[in-house]
């Protein structure tokens, strides 16, 4: 028996063992009836890996009750039985949490989502379980409409959950069930797939040096998991209507900085995109965050850099200004953007969007 074999016997075995008795049923995550978004390594079908907020893993279900297992350690995740209220649970120490009981007899559907940045923790699903004679029904219909979000913290709900701005980073105070990414997916009926890392640039990332960063966006946006150069991404596997890119605060928010730098690796990343994706939209976004003369300075170098891309015949390129936060909507962790302030990007962009895509 090959090692893949018998890792995946092993895990079937601890898999079965989470169920309250032996009677109980194991849905393991190869299940077709499990229904994933997101950028998912499946080198371990047993124990799938995601790094990314935003993944997503759905399924329906009968029987009154649910639970989910993971590797401990896994982290945060927003969860929604049928239309009920989300609620959040962590993954620390813990493999195995209810995720509802007593319900109705019946159908239900489950959802659950990373809602903080795994690339430290690495989460792992391993599996559902639920009531003796319940069973796991066909997956539910997801929308054939696509988006992808590319950005920063932004983008990742970074701190969104915090009362604040004098409140620091927590991952159990950020959620991306409340990002302006997955609001504007939701409001449009369409999935989404985000790529984001807080503190990401396009050239440079947060306090990285003038020069630039080697680990910036366009280092990493290829592979399947953060930091994980051991699995490319198969990009035809999901192929986006459009994608929304907000990167920049990172490359502008230490003086002083290179504009030269950001307009060339925003240019080589936009064409890249444009290779792997010929026919989809692609909009750049300017976050929230920047003001005075960065913000200037970001905008002055996109029209320009978007004028010669369109000289140079780059046709389906879009602009989209999201407006500068100034505590009206209050904020989330060490300043950034809070709930309010996520919904409000969202209730900008997507009437845009709605509009550029005829949806």
């Amino acid at each position: 028996m090959n090692r893949l074999r018998l890792i995946i016997l092993s895990v079937a075995i601890s898999a079965a063992a989470f169920c309250a008795s032996a009677a109980d049923v194991v849905v393991t995550p190869d299940n077709p009836a499990i229904a994933y978004t997101g950028r998912i390594s499946f080198k371990n079908p047993m124990s799938p890996m995601f790094t990314n907020p935003g993944t997503l893993i759905q399924a329906n279900f009968t029987g009154t009750s649910i639970k989910m297992k993971a590797k401990p350690g896994s982290g945060y995740f927003e969860v929604q039985i049928d239309a009920a209220e989300p609620f959040k649970i962590a993954f620390l120490r813990d493999s195995v949490i209810t995720l509802a009981s007593n319900l109705q007899q019946g159908s239900h559907s489950v959802s659950v989502m990373l809602a903080f940045e795994g690339y430290q923790a690495r989460p792992q699903f391993r599996g559902f379980c639920l009531d003796e004679g319940a069973s796991i029904l066909p997956p539910p219909a997801r929308p054939t409409r696509k988006i992808q979000f590319i950005g920063n913290s932004m983008t990742c709900a970074y701190g969104v959950e915090a009362p604040n701005g004098k409140v620091h980073y927590k991952d159990s105070n950020s959620n991306f069930f409340f990002s302006y990414a997955t609001l504007t997916a939701r409001a449009l009926n369409a999935q989404n797939i985000t790529v984001a890392r807080s503190g990401i640039g396009i050239y440079r990332n947060y306090n990285g040096p003038l020069a630039g960063s080697p680990d910036n966006m366009a280092r990493w946006y290829d592979y399947t998991l953060m930091y994980d150069s051991t699995q490319v991404w198969n990009h035809q596997s999901y192929v986006p209507d459009v994608i929304c890119v907000n990167l920049g605060t990172n490359d502008f928010s230490m003086v002083p900085y290179r504009v030269s730098l950001y307009v060339k690796s925003y240019k080589a990343f936009l064409k890249h995109l444009r290779a792997l994706f010929p026919s989809t939209k692609i909009v750049i976004l300017t976050g929230c965050m920047l003001d005075g003369n960065a913000l200037a300075d970001q905008n002055l170098a996109l029209d320009a850099m978007f004028a010669q891309l369109n000289s140079e015949g780059f046709t389906g390129l879009y602009r989209f200004a999201l407006t500068t936060q100034d505590g009206t909507y209050g904020y989330g962790a060490d300043f950034h953007p809070s709930k309010d302030q996520h919904r409000h990007m969202a209730d900008e962009l997507v009437p845009y969007l709605k509009k550029l895509m005829n949806w």
